[in-house]
C-alpha cells in the first residue's frame, strides 16, 4: 500500500527516510520523516548498539536524535494513514518477492567447484550451478566468473523452506547458431569428388562338369511341394487299411490250415477204425 505526502511524493515500503526523534515511550519512538505527518518506530524494530543489549528505549534513543530508518510498513484506517518506521535495513528482495523467471543483477561472492555464489539482495545468496554458466561446456567456474564480478542471471528455483535460490547465467543468454552445412551444388561435387580407379572386369568363370551336362540346372529345379496335414492323415489311413486287411488274411489263411489239419485227422482216424 503506497502514501501521498504534502509534496505528492508516493510513499513505499522500503524507502530511506533520515530520521529525527520526536517522542519516546516503552512502546517504541515517534519520529519525524519530513512528510508532514508523524511516523511511528516499534521498540522490536530498533537496532542498539551491540554494547547497549537488553536496554530500554529511553536508554536507546533521545528526543532530537537522528536515526536512519526505512518505511517498514503503510496501513490505512478510518481514512487515516499509519506509517511504521525500521532501524533494520530491508532486503532487496524478500522471499515473497522472490519469483521464478525473475531477471536480477548480483556481486559473485563465492566459487566453488560446483558453481558460484551470487549476492542479489535476498536473505541468502542465490547459486549459480556450472551447468547454468554456458551454454557449453565449463570445466570450472573461474573459466568464467570471478569473486566480485557483477553479473545478470535469471531465477529458475526456489526453496522457501531450505532457504535456497538457483539462478541461471544461460536462461539469458543466447543460444549459439548453429551453423548450417552448405549442400554441394552436383557439378562442384561431382568436380571435387576424388576420381576412383576402376578395377579390372572379372574373367568369365569356367564352367564345371556338372554345368556342362546341365546337371546344376536339374538341382536348382523347384522341389516337389511337401504334402499338406490332409494328404498326410489321407495316406495314413489308406496304410492302416492296407494292415487291417493283410491281418485278416493272414488270419483266414491260419484258419484255413487249421481245418484242413482236423480233416486229415478225421479221414486218418476213420480209416485205422475200419481196418
Amino acid at each position: 500500500m503506497t502514501a501521498e505526502t504534502q509534496d505528492n511524493q508516493k510513499l513505499e515500503p522500503k524507502m530511506p527516510f533520515k530520521a529525527r526523534v520526536m517522542k519516546v515511550s516503552l512502546a517504541g519512538a515517534v519520529l519525524d520523516i519530513g512528510i508532514g505527518k508523524p511516523a511511528l518506530l516499534h521498540v522490536s524494530q530498533i537496532v542498539a548498539p551491540e554494547n547497549m543489549q537488553n536496554k530500554k528505549v529511553d536508554e536507546l534513543l533521545k528526543v532530537g536524535d537522528e536515526i536512519d530508518v526505512w518505511i517498514k510498513k503503510i496501513t490505512r484506517k478510518d481514512s487515516e494513514e499509519r506509517i511504521e518506521m525500521t532501524m533494520m535495513k530491508p532486503l532487496d528482495l524478500e522471499w515473497r518477492e522472490v519469483k521464478v523467471g525473475e531477471t536480477v543483477k548480483g556481486k559473485v561472492v563465492r566459487l566453488e567447484k560446483f558453481g558460484a555464489f551470487v549476492e542479489i539482495g535476498a536473505e541468502r545468496p542465490g547459486l549459480v550451478h556450472i551447468s547454468e554458466m554456458a551454454h557449453g561446456y565449463v570445466k570450472l567456474p573461474s573459466d568464467v566468473v570471478k569473486e566480485g564480478d557483477e553479473i545478470e542471471a535469471q531465477i529458475i528455483d526456489v526453496n522457501r523452506r531450505k532457504k535456497q535460490i538457483k539462478l541461471s547465467m544461460k536462461a539469458i543468454q543466447p543460444e549459439p547458431e548453429k551453423v548450417a552445412e552448405e549442400k554441394q551444388t552436383p557439378a562442384a561435387s561431382s568436380m571435387d569428388a576424388p576420381r576412383r580407379d576402376k578395377k579390372p572386369a572379372r574373367k568369365p568363370r569356367k564352367k564345371t562338369e556338372m554345368e556342362r551336362s546341365g546337371g546344376l540346372d536339374t538341382m536348382n529345379e523347384t522341389a516337389e511341394p511337401e504334402p499338406t496335414y490332409m494328404e498326410l492323415a489321407m495316406r495314413a489311413a489308406m496304410e492302416k487299411a492296407k494292415d487291417k486287411k493283410r491281418k485278416q488274411e493272414i488270419r483266414k489263411t491260419k484258419s484255413g490250415s487249421i481245418e484242413q489239419e482236423d480233416i486229415l485227422t478225421r479221414t486218418l482216424e476213420n480209416k485205422i477204425q475200419t481196418n
